[in-house]
Parts: C-alpha cells; structure tokens; sequence
C-alpha cells in the first residue's frame, strides 16, 4: 500500500488535483470518498539478497531457516522457525505454506467521519495464506485473503472494502525466472520496489504505517529483473506505478551491503508518461509523478535503526488538469530494540513538507493537508511474540503544519493533530 488522503473520484480531474493527499495505499477509498495508498524497515522488495543481520544475537529466535522470503519481514515479528513444507510432483519439489491471521483494536480523536472511518473500531486487520516455491529455474509466490491497511493520518478502511477496492483477493502473485543465483526475472503483482516500509501491518515494526509511506506506492503490475553482483543487489521493474493498469512507470533500486552490519539503499522511479484517471487504489497526482529514497539499514546486536530520506515531485499538466508543480520532502527514523527473544519496542519519527500553493486554492496542487503543508508525526509499538502468537500495542501521533481547513482531522477537517491508540495480535504459522 499513505499517498496522501485523496478523493478518488474518476471525474474532474481539478479536484483531483486539489485533493486530500494523494493515498492511503492501501489506497482507500471509501464507497463514496477516500483513498490511500501504499506503500514500504529495508527497501519494500529489497532486491535480493537480504542484507544480514549484524551476528547470531541480532536474529529473533524465531528467524526461518528455510528459504521462505516473501512476504518480508522488518521486524520485531519473525516467521515460524519451520514453515509447512509440502513435497509436491515427481520430483518432489519442496512448496512453502504461511499464514497471518490477526485482528486490530483502536481508538482516535478527531475522526473525519468519512466512510468507515470513526471514534473506535475492531477489525480483521490480516486472513491470509502464502504459497511459495522457492528454488529451481521456475518458482513462484502467491498471497491470497483479506487485509487492511492502515495508516496514520488516514480515515481507516475496514478490511473487506480494503480488498474489496484496492487489490483484490490475491494482492501480490508472481512468477518468477531464476536461470542463476544472480540474476532473475519476476511477472505478476509485485511489491514496490519503494519505500522503508512494507504493505501488510505484520510485515512492519509499527502497527499503522507512516506519512512517507502515504506517497509511495505498494503493489505493482509488471515485470521485474534482479541481479546480485558480491555485495551489491540491483532491480529494475517495467510496471503500473499506483496500481493504475496503466504500464507507464519504470522503478529501480541499487543496494549495497557495507558489512554485516550496515546496508545503503537508492531507489527511484517515476511515469513516463501521463494517467488520466483514477481509483481507489490509484492515488492521481501520486501516479503522474516520480518518487526518490535514500535508505540506511544499521543492525547491531539487539538494536535495528533505519532513516531513510524520500523526496516526490508533480508537476504541472494542463491536459491533465494539474496547475501547478508540486512535491514533497520526508525524513523518518526507524528503530527496534530487543529485550529478549519475546519482547522488543519499535519507534518510528517522522517530517514531511509540501510544495504545490498557488495563487488560489483552485490553481494549487495538493499532496498532504492543504498545499504547502506540513506534518510531523510519533509512534511507539511495544511487541510480545511467543511461538506463533503475538500481541503488540502502540500510540501514534501526527501533527499538521501550514494546513488548509478541511483537509486536516475531525468531522470537518478543521482539527490539527490525531491520536491513535492500537492494539493487534494474531498468529503468524
């Protein structure tokens, strides 16, 4: 999957241009109203290999040790130490088979009252199965069920609508070519090459994504070519950008694994072209434009920190309705600490600013809340995971800057912070 709140309504492409940030990635939208997307602790779909973690201690106890890679993890949740491993045709090719069931509980203030969106709510935030065949030439990823994706700063949309409006029942599926160690080829509905942060809530080390990850996209229709060369791991992705079906972007990653310890990562991509319209998914100012990351990854015994800097850039289309240049500017800090094998806190900071003001409201661009925005924004998750169970809590707090009313919190989009409190837990099998 916060591309910024945006009303996704096919239809004029002006409001479009004006409206509420750009995309809960999760892409929400409501039957009538608002849309996110998504987007990605280490690049969404770093390209191969993972970069390792800094020693033995640094692993949570319940690291795989089977090649089962997808859906990533960041931590602090780790995969059964021993997946559901099937022998499957002649000759026995061994299939992987995980799972995430998980509920959420929150309270906020300042709901906006838009669609689902309220004081309180319950929901099945993941009911999902992963398939996977991970070795040979041919292998293959199939992740299929329901899920939510929330984001902070975002009215929440509950999970059925969520699959429902963004990317279906199977949200990721991909085959993929692999003739060498090095080098491989995948096709289908691929994670964004995008981002600190991962789609799906158990993949991350917060509950609720976070405002950079509103501007980036999640799930991609397209191909995709990795290669490794020793320490250095390069991607280039031919795909549909937001989710549009529309295959006019081109992502690419390049990462390097200093040591052990610490990994650097430059990612990038942009439309090539032009999309006129948009959907639930599809935020359409994010879609017509391009996205850039610089990410650090630092393991070091029980500590994992993770900044990353993110820059995005509109600009001005007449024909697509969009009158002026606009862009954004984000840093974030991510951080996970380990007690022990069971307990560890994760933190996450975050400023985000906004260019696209006009002379008018009418001739501005905007991507966050208002033209020329800005937004800060804490969370802090706490996490216990015993075996297959875990349950985490977390307080999440964002705060608008130079906004425009009516496109901030509350019923009537007039209120400046929210506060979110949370609680998920599930099992991961």
């Amino acid at each position: 999957m916060n591309s910024s709140i945006e009303k996704t309504t096919t239809g004029t492409r002006n409001r479009a241009a004006r409206s509420l940030r750009g995309r809960l990635l999760a892409g929400l939208s409501i039957a009538a109203a608002i849309c996110g997307t998504s987007g990605m602790a280490m690049a969404q779909q770093a390209p191969p290999p993972a970069p390792p973690p800094a020693d033995m201690n640094a692993m949570p106890m319940m690291a795989p040790t089977t090649p089962v890679m997808t859906p990533a993890i960041a931590g602090p949740l780790s995969y059964p130490l021993v997946p559901l491993t099937l022998n499957l045709g002649p000759l026995g090719e061994k299939v992987y088979v995980d799972g995430a069931l998980t509920g959420l509980v929150f309270w906020q203030n300042h709901a906006s009252r838009i669609g689902s969106d309220s004081d309180s709510r319950g929901d099945l935030s993941n009911a999902e199965l992963f398939v996977q065949k991970t070795d040979g030439f041919f292998q293959y990823f199939i992740q299929a069920g329901m899920y939510s994706l929330p984001a902070l700063g975002t009215p929440y949309v509950n999970s059925h609508q969520t699959t429902e409006l963004t990317y279906g029942w199977v949200p990721q599926g991909f085959l993929k070519l692999a003739p060498t160690d090095s080098l491989s080829v995948e096709i289908g509905k691929l994670p964004t090459l995008i981002g600190d942060e991962y789609t799906f809530t158990f993949e991350n080390m917060n509950i609720f994504r976070g405002l950079l990850w509103n501007q980036e996209p999640a799930v991609q229709r397209g191909v995709q070519v990795n290669y490794t060369a020793g320490p250095l791991a390069f991607a280039l992705s031919l795909n549909d950008g937001f989710y549009s079906n529309r295959y006019n972007w081109i992502t690419g990653s390049a990462a390097w694994t200093i040591d052990m310890a610490n990994t650097v990562s430059l990612v990038g991509g942009g439309n090539v072209g032009h999309t006129d319209y948009s959907t639930s998914a599809t935020p359409f100012l994010q879609n017509n434009g391009s996205i850039f990351n610089v990410i650090y990854t630092h393991t070091d015994g029980p500590v994992t920190i993770s900044p990353y800097f993110q820059y995005t850039s509109v600009g001005a289309d007449q024909a697509l309705g969009i009158l002026h240049d606009a862009s954004t500017t984000g840093f974030a800090i991510l951080g996970n600490y380990a007690f022990d094998d069971n307990f560890k806190v994760a933190a996450r900071v975050e400023y985000i600013d906004s260019s696209g003001k006009g002379a008018t409201l009418a001739t501005s661009t905007n991507l966050l809340y208002g033209p020329g925005s800005n937004a800060f924004s804490f969370t802090i998750t706490p996490t216990y995971q015993l075996g297959i169970f875990y349950l985490r809590g977390e307080v999440g707090y964002v705060s608008a800057g130079s906004s425009t009313s009516g496109f901030t919190f509350g019923p009537k989009g007039g209120d400046s912070t929210q506060t979110r409190f949370a609680l998920e837990g599930g099992v991961l099998f």
